[in-house]
């Protein structure tokens, strides 16, 4: 007979048989077993199959499987793929199955990727990461309750630093959201504050519709949509005419330029300045090429907020690296002697230092971005590359600005000597940061993508590693410890069969997902992280130092990282000692497969 109970889904084939009847072990249902009859004229009996006995062996009578039906399921399914989200992270379960089910068809057909993670956090991490790094959006995915409110971190990190991502979760029967059902959460208002685009897929729905919308709110808002799916819902037939959407004359180009009296304002204050300066942000990370090379017409420096180091190299002869915190005092020294500052794809947040007290034109696809915390002098609402052409096309060859190369080789000169000094630095604790991110500089690719999280190692990542051609990923706004592991993962599936993935961490955000190693070693991730094992939370320490109250419950005890991997999977290496950090980075380099570099450092040397 059927496995499947029809009062609750129990598995009857784990019931047992009391007074001549199998009972459900869920709910304690009744069925004769011969004929799977309910007694008491319930309305509930359930299918049987014809048997044959012959020569010691039962066999039983299977009618050949229908062919599938497809479902509302499949048709949003396939219009998020048409729509190029192809990669998910998630995890699957009791209150998703039917919307799993319609992505392993799309996976059997070569259109999409599935990678399961240990955490439903690490997949929102992992789908934010991935849309940082390309610009387009990946999707994350749970179960009702706990594995959608899993996700709700990794979901604010996409959102506040404005990477599109979609966000699908399993939802209970309709009928019985908001009476306290098991892993009942009403994750329409539960999610109302995070997503965007925040929908239930109902019966009734225009459903490819509604994936279409959401993954264009995405895409254009560059924000959080989130759709989730009440299991009836998810396992109902297609309506007859229902139709999987493409986004075919849907989406409008993003190459809008700037209003002209803006425009020619800017182009005023660009004609006479003698000592400009470009600031860009994480925003301006599709248009470095044209950005550089009008800084190159203006001879002048460009510096990066935090969240958009590597967006230049530091022995670019006009880079001068990260200003804020985590930066260097070559970028501060160059924009307090500026008599302009051109900021392309930055929010002015508290963390990135950029000073008020300058002439300023700011420029940003998103006019609430433009003068967002105080007044500027100018504000050009356009598509960076767009706004180059024009401000290019208008000032070429009518400047007369200070070249400020020789300036910049001499304060270059200066900070190099203090971090030789600084690399002297020793101890018996362990190494120093700078002696970690001295040897990444040797030794990482340099078209490398580098994932960080948050911590003291990030604020020596900032000062110490110069970038060449590496990109950076960071949880830029909501500086949320464990990012980097979950974000190489996704920087992986983006870009890993072309580009090295490597992740950089202190002991405390390796440890919030130390179990996704085994998501590396499952799906053969060639991600190569490093971890400043200090024993630790050292940011926190400081803190509290500086705020004049006791250093409390910040010391970690921790397990042998190295060993962790191996019996994960991957390889593990320890380094306590100088003479050994460099081999070991070259054996974690060469090694073809995830791989973990475990350092033991001193958390007073950063």
């Amino acid at each position: 007979m059927d496995n499947r109970c029809p009062h609750q889904g129990g598995p009857l084939g784990e019931g047992s048989i009391e007074n001549g009847m199998l009972r459900c072990p869920w709910h304690g249902w009744d069925y004769d077993p011969c004929t799977g009859q309910s007694p008491g004229g319930h309305d509930d009996s359930i299918a049987t199959f014809a048997v044959k006995e012959e020569d010691d062996a039962i066999y039983v009578g299977v009618e050949e499987e229908a062919p599938h039906e497809e479902t509302i399921s499949d048709v949003m399914i396939e219009t998020m793929v048409n729509w190029g989200v192809n990669t998910v992270f998630g995890m699957v379960g009791h209150s998703n199955l039917a919307v799993a089910d319609a992505m392993r068809r799309q996976e059997e057909k070569g259109n999409l990727r599935f990678f399961g993670i240990r955490h439903e956090g690490a997949a929102a991490f992992a789908a934010s990461g991935y849309a940082k790094l390309t610009g387009k959006p990946a999707a994350c995915f749970g179960i009702a309750g706990p594995g959608a409110t899993n996700m709700f971190t990794g979901m604010w990190d996409a959102k506040v630093d404005r990477a599109p991502m979609l966000a699908l979760s399993g939802q209970v029967n309709t009928q019985v959201v908001g009476t306290g059902a098991f892993q009942e959460v009403d994750l329409v208002h539960a999610f109302s504050s995070v997503a965007q685009f925040n929908h239930a897929a109902h019966l009734n729905s225009d459903h490819s519709e509604l994936m279409s919308l959401a993954i264009k709110n995405a895409l254009i808002k560059r924000d959080v949509s989130h759709i989730t799916f009440p299991d009836e819902v998810a396992f109902t037939k297609k309506p007859k005419r229902a139709k999987a959407q493409t986004p075919e004359n849907r989406i409008t180009s993003f190459k809008i330029a700037p209003p002209k009296e803006m425009t020619e304002k800017a182009v005023s204050h660009i004609k006479s300045s003698k000592r400009p300066v470009i600031i860009v942000g994480h925003g301006a990370r599709f248009d470095m090429e044209a950005i550089i090379a009008y800084a190159e017409i203006l001879n002048c420096p460009v510096i990066t907020t935090f969240k958009a180091k590597g967006l230049i190299a530091d022995n670019h002869d006009l880079g001068c690296g990260v200003l804020g915190r985590s930066g260097t005092p070559i970028a501060s020294w160059f924009m307090n002697e500026a008599d302009l500052l051109i900021v392309f794809g930055a929010s002015f947040s508290n963390h990135t230092g950029i000073t008020p007290k300058k002439p300023i034109i700011q420029v940003d696809f998103d006019p609430m971005a433009l003068s967002k915390f105080h007044k500027v002098d100018v504000t050009l609402w356009g598509e960076i590359s767009e706004t180059i052409m024009l401000l290019t096309e208008q000032t070429d060859g009518k400047t007369k600005t200070t070249d400020q190369r020789p300036e910049i080789a001499k304060r270059w000169k200066l900070w190099k000597e203090e971090k030789r000094s600084r690399l002297e630095d020793s101890s018996a604790m362990g190494l120093s940061s700078i002696a970690v991110f001295e040897a990444m500089n040797k030794i990482t690719p340099s078209n490398a993508v580098i994932a960080v999280d948050v911590g003291n190692n990030t604020y020596s990542f900032g000062r110490y590693f110069e970038p060449k051609n590496q990109a950076i990923l960071m949880s830029g706004y909501l500086g949320s410890i464990g990012f980097a592991l979950p974000a190489a993962i996704g920087a992986w599936a983006a870009e890993g069969h072309k580009r090295p993935i490597w992740s950089v961490s202190g002991d405390g955000g390796l440890g919030q997902y130390l179990t996704e190693i085994t998501t590396l070693v499952k799906y053969n991730m060639n991600v190569k992280h490093i971890v400043l094992n200090n024993s630790e939370l050292g940011k926190i320490a400081k803190e509290q130092r500086a705020a004049k109250v006791d250093v409390w419950h910040t010391s970690l005890k921790n397990p042998s990282f190295a060993l962790f991997a191996e019996n994960c999977g991957a390889l593990g290496i320890r380094v306590d000692k100088l003479e050994d950090l460099e081999p070991a980075m070259e054996k974690l380099t060469n090694h073809n497969g995830p791989a973990l570099l475990e350092i033991i450092t001193d958390v007073n040397l950063i």
